[in-house]
């Protein structure tokens, strides 16, 4: 919910009002690195997030760039006014002066209009926080230069206002992206192709009389780093060639084998899961959690099929392997719905989702261990099967966080004062 409070978050003052200058300010108003785009880029980010925490981080900083939008655009329309009435003021810029009378609108320095094309929105939240720290260094720099163009001082200190909480945003989402402690280069889901990530290719060739090198720095030698020279040019010593393929046509080391021993397993850990869900539902005090937990029955015995269906692509029989990880999961599960009897009623279903999660995180690792092998092998059809199953293991994962979350908040309320008759 949004609630405008008729107060600017910094208080601006124009002593000398700038027509021109009012125009360069519409590119932090309606341009691509300005405040709408990045409350624009924040709030929808959020609103698409799973992760509770920097969903709250995503929608508190994507409300405060309309406050900037608001201070910018006060701004601009105090440096545009006398645009209204002198006629010199409206040379600088007919369409404000003519078409938006002397007014800001959704428009760039240039009259370019606002377009959505500027968000950077990917649904991948590591991807999209670093989308976010970039926006924010370039809307810094922005500031930056319209400062050094100002000459009003009152102008200058709502710009350095501006420009500084840009520096706070980036540091706000870069602490963000470093809590999720996930390596700068592992990016989505899907290896990439050995060899190839290492590569450097030296496609910038030549000398003559202004001083053409090939460079040679941190980013193309030492560490891991193959430097390889373009196939159009002859050299005197051999270079590396392409890394072209992923994974050679045919089974390396066993890796078929292996791939239908990590499926009999899952096999086996599903169908204990088949029986399993029911009693967690059955134990389950809260409606909401006990139709997750019916939900999840329906998924698993749909990836029981999944599972017969990758053994049939694969000309294998669907054998399930005893795997005694889950048993042992299954097992805590019980022993969970048997100790709860003495809770109450909040707390006893945050020790259910605890195994439940549990067994969720080692049913990730086993679709994540699958598919890559299935990958690696290009059992394409295989691939997509396992796919399916892990995105719904791990929104499963995401909705048992959100129902501990409410059950927290029900846990923390105060037990109500007991009324005595006088």
């Amino acid at each position: 919910m949004y609630h405008h409070v008729k107060k600017l978050m910094f208080t601006v003052r124009v002593d000398e009002p700038d027509p021109r200058f009012g125009n360069m300010l519409l590119e932090q108003f309606g341009g691509a690195n300005g405040e709408l785009a990045a409350a624009m880029q924040y709030s929808i980010q959020g609103l698409n997030c799973e992760d509770a925490d920097r969903k709250d981080l995503l929608m508190d900083i994507g409300t405060e760039e309309l406050s900037h939008l608001e201070v910018v655009g006060t701004l601009a329309r105090m440096h545009l006014k006398p645009s209204k009435f002198d006629r010199q003021a409206a040379e600088a810029d007919p369409l404000i002066a003519i078409a938006g009378g002397g007014g800001i609108n959704l428009f760039n320095s240039q009259g370019n209009p606002w377009t959505a094309d500027y968000l950077k929105i990917t649904g991948e939240l590591d991807v999209d926080l670093r989308s976010n720290i970039a926006a924010e260094a370039r809307a810094k720099i922005v500031y930056e230069r319209l400062i050094n163009f100002c000459d009003d001082a009152g102008t200058k200190d709502a710009l350095q206002f501006l420009m500084t909480r840009e520096i706070a945003h980036m540091k706000a989402f870069g602490l963000a992206l470093e809590s999720m402690s996930k390596p700068p280069l592992t990016i989505g889901r899907i290896a990439p192709t050995p060899g190839l990530a290492n590569q450097y290719f030296n496609a910038s060739t030549g000398t003559g009389d202004h001083g053409e090198i090939d460079a040679r720095g941190p980013w193309n030698e030492g560490n891991d780093w193959v430097f390889t020279a373009s196939p159009v040019v002859e050299t005197a010593e051999p270079s590396p060639s392409i890394v072209a393929e992923s994974s050679p046509p045919d089974d390396v080391a066993g890796l078929q084998d292996l791939l239908i021993d990590e499926l009999r397993d899952l096999l086996h850990a599903e169908k204990q899961l088949t029986k399993a869900l029911p009693k967690m539902a059955e134990a389950a005090r809260f409606d909401q959690l006990r139709e997750l937990f019916e939900i999840h029955l329906g998924e698993t015995e749909a990836q029981v099929e999944r599972l017969n269906e990758c053994f049939e692509l694969l000309g294998e029989t669907a054998r399930a392997k005893p795997c005694k990880g889950m048993q042992g999961l299954v097992e805590e599960g019980e022993e969970v719905i048997g100790e709860n009897e003495e809770k109450e009623d909040a707390a006893a279903d945050l020790a259910l989702i605890g195994a439940a999660q549990r067994v969720e995180h080692y049913e990730i690792a086993g679709y994540t261990s699958a598919r890559n092998l299935a990958s690696q092998l290009r059992h394409s059809a295989v691939v997509a099967l396992l796919s399916k199953s892990l995105a719904e293991e791990e929104n499963s994962d995401q909705l048992l966080n959100q129902v501990a979350r409410s059950l927290m908040s029900v846990a923390r309320m105060p037990a109500p004062i007991e009324q005595t008759a006088d």
